[in-house]
Order: C-alpha cells, then sequence, then structure tokens
C-alpha cells in the first residue's frame, strides 16, 4: 500500500511532518536552508521533488537521524564536513531496511550496528559524498599494529555477538575529488573484528574515490583506505569502476582485512602519500583481478603487497613506483598465480616505510619474495625494471613454483 505524502517546502513544515511517528513519504520541494538536525521515524521516507531538491543542516549539527525501514531518495543534504549528513539511531532494536538512493551528501554518511541494533539490511544505489572529514571520529578498527580512519562513508557492525548479522548490497559510491579529497578514508565496511562475522555484503561497487587521511608525518599506528574492507566484513564482490587516488601519509588506496570472494579494478589506482600502497591483502581474498595500472609516488609507497591472510589468484595490468622505499610487489605469505601483463617498473633506491606498524627500510624492488612467502607461478610480460642505484629487481627469499618473464629482468640503475 502507497504511503501518504506530505509535501513540505518550509522548515518549519519538514520538521512537523517529521514528528508524526507514523509511515509516511516526506516530500522535500525546492531548497531548505539552516536546517536543525532531525530524525526519522520508523517507516518513514524522506525524498526530494525536482534536481534542486535539497537540505542545509543548521551550522555544528548533524543532519538526518535514521531509525529503521527508512528510505531516502533524490536529495542533497549539506552539513559541515566534519559532520554527519547522515546517521542512525542505535537505540532501535533493528535497522530494518535502510535505503539511500540517488543522494549527494556534504558530510560522513554513518550507519552503525551497535549499543540496541541487533541486525538490520543497508541498499545504496547512488552516494556521492563531495566532502567529508572523518578525523574526528574516535571509534576506529584495530589490527596489524595501527588503527584505521573511518570512512567518508561508513557501514560497520560493531556487535561482537555472533548473532547479530547485518547485510548490504552497496553500488554506485563515490568520495570527494580530484582537486579536493575526502578527509578520512573514502569507503569503509566492517565488522566487529578478525574471526568475528557480522558485515555481509553482495556487492560493493565504487565510483571514483579521493581521499586524503591527514595524518602527520611520522605517525605509526594510524592509516586510512581509500576504498577499504575491514575485518569482520563478507564480500561476495568488490568493483571499482572509476579512479581510486589517496594522496597523504600511510594512505592505502585498496585494502582488504575481511573476506573477498572477487575484487576486479577498472581504473587506474594511485597513491600520492608516503606508505600509501596501491593494494594491500591482510584479509582472505579468492581472485583479484586488476585491469589497469597501479602507480605510487610517496616514499615507500609499495605496488601490491600480501603480508599476511591469503589470496588464491592475482592478475595486475602494470605497476610502477616511483620513490626510496617503494617496493614494486611484495609477497610475504603462500598465495597461487601472480600474472603482470605490461610488467613492473620502480624508479627509487633504499628508503623508510611503514610495515605492520613500525617504519623499516626497504629496497624499491620490483618483485620481492619475502620469507614466509610463496608464489605458485608467477608470469610476468613486459619486464622488470628497477632504476635505483644497486637495486636488484627480482629478490627471492622465499618460494617460486614457476616463473616466466619476457621483456627482460634489468637493473638500471647499475
Amino acid at each position: 500500500m502507497a504511503l501518504r505524502e506530505s509535501l513540505v517546502s518550509t522548515v518549519d513544515g519538514l520538521l512537523a511532518a517529521a514528528r508524526k511517528a507514523e509511515p509516511q513519504t516526506i516530500v522535500v520541494q525546492g531548497h531548505l536552508a539552516e536546517v536543525p538536525g532531525f530524525r526519522l521515524a520508523p517507516g518513514q521516507v524522506l525524498e526530494g521533488e525536482g534536481e534542486h531538491a535539497g537540505i542545509t543542516f543548521a551550522l555544528n549539527q548533524d543532519g538526518l537521524q535514521l531509525s529503521s525501514d527508512n528510505t531516502v531518495r533524490r536529495l542533497r543534504l549539506e552539513a559541515a564536513p566534519e559532520r554527519r549528513a547522515i546517521y542512525n539511531d542505535t537505540q532501535v532494536a533493528s535497522l530494518g531496511v535502510i535505503r539511500l538512493t540517488d543522494l549527494v551528501t556534504v558530510g560522513q554518511v554513518q550507519i552503525l550496528a551497535r549499543d540496541k541494533v541487533r541486525g538490520g539490511h543497508v541498499e545504496v544505489a547512488g552516494l556521492d559524498v563531495v566532502a567529508a572529514d572523518t578525523r574526528s571520529q574516535g571509534d576506529r578498527p584495530q589490527g596489524f599494529g595501527v588503527h584505521v580512519i573511518q570512512g567518508a562513508f561508513t557501514l560497520w557492525n560493531m556487535q561482537a555477538d555472533a548473532q547479530v548479522v547485518v547485510t548490504a548490497d552497496l553500488i554506485g559510491l563515490s568520495a570527494g575529488r580530484a582537486a579536493a579529497p575526502v578527509i578520512g578514508s573514502g569507503i569503509f565496511v566492517s565488522g566487529p573484528g578478525f574471526a568475528q562475522g557480522g558485515l555481509s555484503v553482495r556487492r560493493l561497487e565504487t565510483g571514483p574515490v579521493y581521499s586524503d587521511g591527514r595524518i602527520a608525518p611520522g605517525t605509526p599506528d594510524v592509516i586510512t583506505g581509500g576504498v577499504f574492507t575491514v575485518h569482520g566484513a563478507y564480500v561476495d564482490s568488490v568493483r571499482n569502476l572509476g579512479p581510486v587516488t589517496t594522496y597523504g601519509v600511510n594512505d592505502m588506496v585498496l585494502d582488504n582485512w575481511g573476506q573477498v570472494d572477487r575484487w576486479e579494478v577498472e581504473e587506474k589506482i594511485t597513491s600520492f602519500g608516503p606508505s600509501g600502497i596501491g593494494f594491500v591483502n591482510f584479509g582472505s581474498l579468492s581472485l583479484l583481478q586488476v585491469n589497469a595500472p597501479i602507480e605510487t609516488f610517496g616514499q615507500g609507497a609499495r605496488g601490491f603487497n600480501l603480508y599476511a591472510g591469503t589470496l588464491n589468484h592475482a592478475e595486475f595490468d602494470r605497476i610502477t613506483t616511483h620513490a626510496d622505499g617503494a617496493v614494486g610487489v611484495q609477497v610475504s605469505q603462500p598465495m597461487g598465480p601472480l600474472h603482470v601483463r605490461r610488467g613492473i617498473e620502480t624508479y627509487g633506491a633504499t628508503g623508510d616505510s611503514l610495515v605492520k606498524g613500525v617504519v623499516v627500510s626497504l629496497s624499491a624492488i620490483a618483485l620481492s619474495i619475502k620469507p614466509g612467502g610463496s608464489v605458485a607461478e608467477v608470469v610476468i610480460d613486459g619486464g622488470v625494471v628497477t632504476h635505483g642505484k644497486g637495486i636488484a629487481p627480482l629478490e627471492v627469499n622465499g618460494e617460486i613454483g614457476s616463473l616466466q618473464i619476457s621483456g627482460g629482468i634489468r637493473a638500471a640503475g647499475n
């Protein structure tokens, strides 16, 4: 049965409609400014009428609070970047089904299962977080010697009880702009911890993502990610359909601590900051398919790392790094086949880099298999080249089942 509609074109009308504790569709006509933060009652829908429909919230306030079984669609919602444009009431029993469709926000979008929330489902189909600054959010997942800053979009089941499961289907997520990245992580999904399920995502599909953690140089125990699947996140499919770029210290571009069946990358992956890795895996990943270049520019900013967990099969287009300590590919765990279509090339020498919360000295080797690491099969077309003085292109302190490189193995820096 269709919900009753309430058409609102004033701030007072909007707040009066939202206060009615009954399911209804609240339709915003035009742009409303200086709106105090408000809450949708269970079952209420908030939508915009026309392309200019929007809400600008009052200063120093969070914006729209969801309860359960809410839908928000076709709106622009603006809070201060350091505030939350959309968040949820954690004193209800369940999220129900939360739907976010065709939205643009200034301010974080944060959905948490904590306190009394013990389940629910979240659907996103089109969400562009233009600006956000999540550094003031004190809750941060911890693992491998570091804490992770929340994302411009954050979905986090924080309930350690294995009976509490949140499900999600997330497509059309974007964050930041090339000249104005979001501050903190970009897209962030997490469960409660390692070996603790609780967040099951069918699809995670992103458009352009630009993020900068603004982490102080020399900080060893804080990181961010452009797109980050954190511990306890079980994801069937991740697809990066737009470029993902990070700019700051310890800003990973793509990072997995969870369990992902298939991760596909269709546009360029770029890191400009020190110790910002193109793709780093600490979790369980069946297939990684990177169909666009990975390129890093900061000191110690490696192209690809397998530090922990498992990886059954990895395919890359091309990997290039430009600074000291910036290894091309570094493998510290057993993995399946590793294929690179257009070569690995590094331009740096030896320098510092962050490894599991500790700053260590690394050489910009193109392909490095560390002790304990192994690769069932390495196939690289396009060569393996280093340009740093005295930097070897290939280092094998672990095992390689079979090795095939076309295009040469060359230390151009003598």
